[in-house]
C-alpha cells in the first residue's frame, strides 16, 4: 500500500487552485456519463463485441491462463499477495480485465476529441472507485493488519470514519490537524499588522538584517487559501528567506468572505492592492513596490498590473508570478474536458444565489477530480488500516481553505472565457481595457515540471504576453505548491533555466531545448534576480510600519484564524 511519505507528496501536489474548474456543475458530470450511455445504446453490436472480448478474459482468469498483471508503478497492487496469492492474484486480474474493456470500448466509440477526453476522464473515476484495493475484503495488506492488529485496526478505522462523519462533513481526512497551531509552530515568523479593511490585512514582517533594501517586496496570495502558505515552517519559508536576505517583505492576507460579502468581486481585490501598495510605499519611503503573486493571485497580479499600466501609475516595480496560469486551454488539464459553457453558466448562478462558495464544497469538488490522489488512497491508510493520516504542514494549510465571493467566481470565469489576458485591449474588466502589453516591468516567471494544476508549459505562455524586455522562466523539479516551496537544503532539488541570451523564445520547445539544469534551490537565483531591483541598501528599520500605519496584531493577524 502507500507508505506515508507518498501520501504526503502526493496529497501535496493536488493542494486546491482556482481554475476553470471553479465552472464546473453537475450537469457536465450527467451529461458525460449519458454520453455514455447514448454510445452504448446506439451500437449494440459493438458493445456485444466487447461484452464478448471481456468474457473471454474473464474465462482465463478462471482457468489460470490469464496473463494480466497490474503495471508496476502502480502503488495499489505493491503487495506480495497480488503476486502469489490465488485468490488476490484473480481479483486484479478480474479489475483489470474491466479497465482493459473499458479502454478498449472507448477506443472504438465515435467521438470527436472533447468527447472522447471527456468520456475517457468520467470512466477512469469510474473504474479506479472499483479497484479490490479500496475494500477490505480486496486488500491484502487492510487484512494483514487486521490480523496483526487483534482487530484494533478496524476498530480504529471505524473511529476514524465516525470522526470524519461529524467532524469533516464527511469527506476523508488528507491532514492530522492536532501537531499545528497558528502563530506557535506554523507561521512564526516575526510581524505585525499595519493595516486592517473589511477585505485584507496587511502584514509587515520585521527585518533580520542589519542592511535592507530600499525597494520592498509585496506578496498577493490566492483568495481562496490562506496567506501563511508564504511563512509555514522556518526551513520552508519564503517570507523568513526573504528578510533573511535583506528584502522588505510585506504580504496581504484576505478575509474569509461571508455570503453577505459576496458582492465582492475582481475590482475590489484590485482595489485592496493598490491600497496595500499605497502603504507599503508610505512606510518604506519607495517608489517603487515589488510584487509577487501565484496562482489565482497571480491571475490577480497580472491584472493590477494592466490596471495601473492603463492608468499610468507607476508605483509597480519587478513582477514575479509563480505557478500561475494567464493563458489557459481547455485541454491544459486531465478535466478541462468537462467544463462547458452551459456549466459555467449554470455554475455562476448556483453561487450568485448562495452569495459565497463554500471552501469545504471546492475542496471536496477538487478531491473527486483526483480519487485515487485524494480519496481512496486515504480511505486506505485511515479506515482500512486504521491510520492517522499524515500530520503535514502544507497538507494542514491547504485544509485550511476560505470561501470564494459569488462575484470573483464570475470574474475569474470570465478571464478563462474570453482569454482576456491574451486580448489586447479588447476585453473590459475593472474599469479598463485589459492589455498585458503595456506592462513593462520586469518579469520572473515560475513553473513545476509535474505540476497538473497549473501545467508548466501553460504557465510558459506568460512569457509571450507581456511588454516586458526582461523576462525570466524557471522550471522547478516539482508539482504546484511544491514547486514554489523547495528550498535549499533539499537534496533532490533542481531546476532548469536558460542558458540563452534574450527573452524566452515563442515556442516553448525552443526554450526547453536551450536550457540547463541547476542542482539545488531556485530560491537563490531568483532573491539574486529580486535584490538586483531592489534598488541599494539602507539600514533596517527599528520598527514596524510607520505614524500613520501602526502596528495592530502580532503576525499572522487575525484574519487568518477566523473560520466561516
Amino acid at each position: 500500500m502507500t507508505d506515508r511519505k507518498t501520501l504526503e507528496n502526493e496529497a501535496a501536489q493536488s493542494t486546491t487552485a482556482l481554475g476553470p474548474m471553479i465552472g464546473l456543475a453537475r450537469e457536465d458530470f450527467i451529461g458525460a456519463v449519458a454520453l455514455l450511455l447514448r454510445e452504448t445504446a446506439s451500437d449494440p453490436a459493438r458493445s456485444m463485441k466487447h461484452a464478448r472480448n471481456m468474457g473471454e478474459d474473464m474465462i482465463k482468469i478462471m482457468t489460470g491462463k490469464s496473463e494480466l498483471a497490474p503495471d508496476p508503478k502502480d502503488k495499489r497492487f505493491k503487495d506480495p499477495a497480488w503476486q502469489y496469492n490465488p485468490f488476490f492474484r484473480a481479483g486484479a486480474q478480474y479489475y483489470l480485465a474491466v479497465q482493459k474493456g473499458m479502454q478498449n470500448w472507448l477506443a472504438d466509440l465515435e467521438l470527436d476529441e472533447l468527447e472522447r477526453d471527456r468520456a475517457s476522464f468520467i470512466s477512469n473515476i469510474i473504474i479506479d472507485g472499483l479497484a479490490p484495493t479500496n475494500t477490505l475484503i480486496g486488500n491484502p495488506t487492510a487484512q494483514k493488519r487486521l490480523i496483526d492488529s487483534g482487530g484494533l485496526s478496524v476498530i480504529k478505522g471505524l473511529k476514524n470514519a465516525y470522526n470524519d462523519m461529524v467532524h469533516n462533513k464527511g469527506m476523508v481526512s488528507q491532514v492530522d490537524k492536532r501537531p499545528f497551531k497558528l502563530g506557535e509552530n506554523i507561521a512564526i515568523s516575526k510581524g505585525s499588522v499595519v493595516l486592517r479593511t473589511e477585505m485584507m490585512e496587511l502584514v509587515h514582517y520585521a527585518p533580520t538584517t542589519d542592511q535592507v533594501y530600499e525597494i520592498p517586496q509585496l506578496t498577493i496570495p490566492p483568495q481562496i487559501n490562506k496567506m501563511y502558505i508564504n511563512d509555514l515552517s522556518p526551513d520552508k519559508s519564503v517570507v523568513k528567506w526573504q528578510v533573511d536576505n535583506g528584502i522588505q517583505t510585506f504580504v496581504i492576507s484576505w478575509r474569509n468572505p461571508t455570503k453577505d460579502q459576496g458582492h465582492w468581486d475582481m475590482a475590489d481585490y484590485i482595489d485592496s492592492c493598490r491600497e496595500a501598495m499605497e502603504a507599503v510605499s508610505a512606510i518604506t519611503g519607495s517608489k517603487k513596490v515589488n510584487v509577487s503573486a501565484g496562482c489565482s493571485g497571480g491571475q490577480t497580479a497580472a491584472m493590477l498590473a494592466s490596471k495601473m499600466a492603463a492608468d499610468k501609475d507607476s508605483l509597480l516595480g519587478s513582477l514575479t508570478l509563480m505557478v500561475c496560469v494567464l493563458h489557459p486551454k481547455q485541454n491544459d488539464i486531465e478535466a478541462g474536458s468537462l467544463v462547458s459553457e452551459n456549466g459555467m453558466q449554470l455554475a455562476r448562478q448556483r453561487a450568485a444565489k448562495q452569495g459565497v462558495i463554500k471552501g469545504d464544497d471546492l475542496a471536496r469538488g477538487f478531491a473527486w477530480l483526483r480519487p485515487n490522489d485524494l480519496i481512496w488512497n486515504y480511505v486506505i491508510n485511515n479506515y482500512l488500516l486504521g491510520d492517522d493520516p499524515p500530520a503535514f504542514d502544507v497538507l494542514f494549510w491547504n485544509a485550511d481553505a476560505t470561501n470564494l465571493s459569488a462575484s470573483l467566481m464570475g470574474d475569474f470565469l470570465t478571464i478563462f472565457e474570453t482569454l482576456a489576458f491574451t486580448k489586447k485591449g479588447e476585453v473590459e474588466m475593472v474599469g479598463h481595457k485589459v492589455d498585458l502589453s503595456k506592462v513593462t516591468s520586469d518579469l520572473f516567471i515560475l513553473g513545476g515540471v509535474t505540476d497538473h494544476i497549473t501545467p508548466w508549459r501553460a504557465c510558459y505562455r506568460s512569457t509571450q504576453l507581456f511588454g516586458s524586455k526582461d523576462v525570466t522562466f524557471v522550471l522547478s523539479q516539482a508539482g504546484h505548491m511544491q514547486a514554489i516551496l523547495n528550498p535549499p537544503g533539499n537534496p533532490k532539488a533542481k531546476y532548469f533555466k536558460s542558458k540563452n541570451p534574450g527573452g524566452p523564445p515563442k515556442k516553448v520547445e525552443d526554450w526547453l531545448a536551450g536550457t540547463e539544469e541547476v542542482a539545488g534551490s531556485w530560491w537563490p537565483f531568483w532573491m539574486e534576480w529580486v535584490q538586483s531591483r531592489s534598488g541599494k541598501q539602507k539600514a533596517a528599520p527599528k520598527k514596524l510600519g510607520n505614524s500613520a500605519y501602526k502596528p495592530l496584531e502580532p503576525a499572522p493577524g487575525l484574519y487568518v484564524l477566523e473560520q466561516r
